[in-house]
């Protein structure tokens, strides 16, 4: 019954995030748009200026998505929806109009604010409390509209592009913004209702609270507490697999241009299969956690073998052929949920509010969001476009390298903590 009754807010969520899907994007897949309607002629201190905008949506993710788990744990998930929705009109109206990179990378920056401080602080909790069950599952299909955007909307843009009318690529999701905030406005949402529940009963203590309850009974489970590298490897792994995520879906299209020779189309291409590879993975993946309950931990320490092969490829072989099976490579195990996986392995190890998890895990995620952008942009002015590209795919191995790692003791950790292996089936 409770998952009949809150389908609204999960598809609330995933209309919301597959906006999200355009908008993480739309800068670097309208380049060269951008940067000619700001008013810049040479492509080189064009790139950087929109790597320094994309800087601006990741300063804004930073500073304010660990205070908008607390928020949201404290206002319930509708406020934080409904306001995140009415930035993203914001932002886009504000990419529409602009002809100034400052006033677009303000833009960025409110957006940044939107999607991490009011919509990951929310909008993931409120997937995992629409169907407790399948928490796991439900978080993957964020992951999966937010790639589906990432298919179509490379290909729309070059479309647009060819058609004269660029316009349209802001158009469309700020339209899907407008839709957002409706459905964030009808939508019943779980935690919201219980905290009405909560308020209702004046005898409500801490056994009778319905939130607190799950987080008791996630801790009863441990057999013993978890270390301190434990709880840090579980918030720098958001860190580590955005700077991945993040490197190849903005960054992707730049390689192929300049560092492979491939067409815009062909470009746009690479985009659209690290895309596809990461919708097929979240499907694949969330039967093997669902209906066979494999562990998340599990799947992440394969994603992270795998993603470290898939760059090696990238790094090694300049090939076309050879780089488009990489980049689905990549798509498949490093963004095929593995973002959200690792979300859920934060709550399985160190259970607490899920807004304050939610916003604990994506304040080290948001630092790769600015730590990227800004790196690139340093070496862009110095070097040019095509070496600090180059750079960054070997940076991006190290990392899957350090991911491997990191997930290994996880592995060693599990059976500590719970009693069983994290290669056997989860348990309820």
């Amino acid at each position: 019954m409770r998952a009949k009754k809150y389908i609204l807010s999960l598809l609330t969520v995933y209309l919301c995030y597959f906006t999200h899907g355009m908008q993480s994007i739309i800068l670097s897949q309208n380049q060269v748009y951008f940067y000619t309607k700001w008013g810049y002629t040479d492509a080189s201190e064009g790139a950087a200026a929109v790597s320094l905008a994309i800087t601006a949506y990741g300063v804004g993710k930073l500073i304010s998505v660990w205070i908008g788990g607390e928020i949201s744990d404290k206002v319930g998930r509708k406020k934080m929806a409904i306001l995140g929705a009415i930035l993203y009109i914001m932002f886009f109206g504000g990419l529409l109009v602009t002809t100034s990179v400052t006033i677009a990378a303000g833009a960025a920056f409110l957006s940044g604010i939107a999607t991490s401080g009011l919509w990951d602080a929310a909008l993931y909790p409120a997937a995992q409390e629409s169907a407790p069950k399948y928490s796991a599952s439900a978080l993957l299909g964020i992951k999966l509209f937010v790639s589906i955007a990432g298919v179509v909307y490379p290909l729309a843009v070059v479309n647009f592009a060819n058609s004269g009318n660029q316009s349209m690529s802001i158009m469309i999701p700020l339209v899907l913004s407008v839709a957002c905030l409706i459905m964030a406005i009808i939508s019943p949402f779980a935690y919201d209702d219980m905290m009405k529940e909560s308020k209702g009963n004046k005898n409500d203590s801490k056994k009778g609270n319905a939130v607190q309850a799950e987080i008791d009974a996630a801790k009863a489970k441990m057999l013993s507490k978890p270390n301190l590298l434990v709880n840090i490897i579980t918030m720098l792994y958001g860190f580590t697999c955005m700077v991945i995520m993040y490197g190849a879906q903005q960054y992707t299209k730049a390689f192929g241009i300049n560092n492979v020779g491939l067409t815009e189309m062909q470009a746009a291409g690479m985009t659209s299969i690290y895309t596809v590879g990461s919708i097929i993975a979240v499907i694949f993946w969330a039967i093997l956690m669902g209906k066979l309950r494999w562990n998340p931990v599990k799947v992440l320490l394969i994603n992270s073998v795998f993603t470290a092969v898939a760059l090696t490829m990238v790094v090694l072989i300049r090939q076309t052929a050879v780089i488009y099976i990489a980049i689905a490579m990549i798509g498949f195990f490093a963004a095929g949920g593995a973002l959200q996986t690792g979300l859920s392995v934060r709550q399985h190890f160190c259970p607490g509010p899920k807004g304050r998890n939610t916003g604990i895990y994506y304040t080290f995620m948001s630092l790769a969001t600015v730590f990227l952008p800004f790196i690139v942009s340093s070496m862009t002015r110095s070097v040019g476009e095509t070496q600090a590209v180059s750079v960054m795919m070997g940076a991006l191995l190290i990392v899957a390298v350090l991911q491997i790692l990191m997930m290994v003791y996880l592995v060693m950790q599990h059976t500590k903590i719970f009693g069983y292996s994290a290669f056997a089936k989860m348990r309820d």
